[in-house]
């Protein structure tokens, strides 16, 4: 009787362990899905900014390149246990699954994605007012005149690219919104 109850407790605290394990796994997976699509998400285009939002994106973005490499060392060691420690076919595909999905943030850390949100402009091209039917009578512009040129940018246009690689009257210009 005995031997039977400690079988029972030691199979219950594996059993434990392995929770344990699975829940840490998927913890550290949206750790690190997070600090890669929480800065995204404050930044995103067209969409109003605060300036505490400004600073922890780019705090996240500053840490992301490390904290998910550490994250990917901590749910690769803890996969390379829970493998071990299981046998069933779907449980070790969803390790690797967690794996996969692990490297994706650390890899997407890396990347510029404030680049691709705010894709400059840089082969800008201008058109008559008469024929700029794209833009309404309402709409803002940030406008320019150099050497007796003129030019507008649409304010809804800036709020994408935000940055326009541009020269006005012989002058390179940058303009920015």
């Amino acid at each position: 009787m005995e031997d039977l109850l400690t079988k029972a407790s030691a199979r219950t605290g594996t059993h434990t362990g392995s929770r344990l394990i699975w829940l840490a796994l998927f913890g550290f997976l949206v750790l690190s899905i997070a600090f890669v699509a929480v800065p995204v998400f404050l930044i995103q285009p067209f969409r109003p900014q605060t300036q505490r939002a400004l600073e922890v994106s780019y705090l996240l973005r500053a840490w992301s390149p490390l904290a998910t490499v550490i994250i990917l060392l901590a749910v690769f060691a803890l996969a390379s246990w829970q493998w071990k420690q299981i046998h069933r076919w779907w449980r070790k595909a969803l390790l690797l699954i967690i794996l996969f999905l692990s490297i994706v943030p650390a890899w997407f850390a890396r990347q510029n994605h404030f680049e691709w949100m705010f894709n400059p402009l840089h082969h800008s091209s201008y058109v008559k007012v008469a024929d700029a039917g794209f833009v309404r009578d309402s709409d803002m512009v940030l406008a320019v005149k150099l050497n007796n040129e003129a030019v507008a940018y649409p304010v809804r246009l800036m709020a994408y690219h935000h940055v326009v690689q541009d020269t006005v009257g012989g002058t390179p210009i940058c303009a920015t919104y």
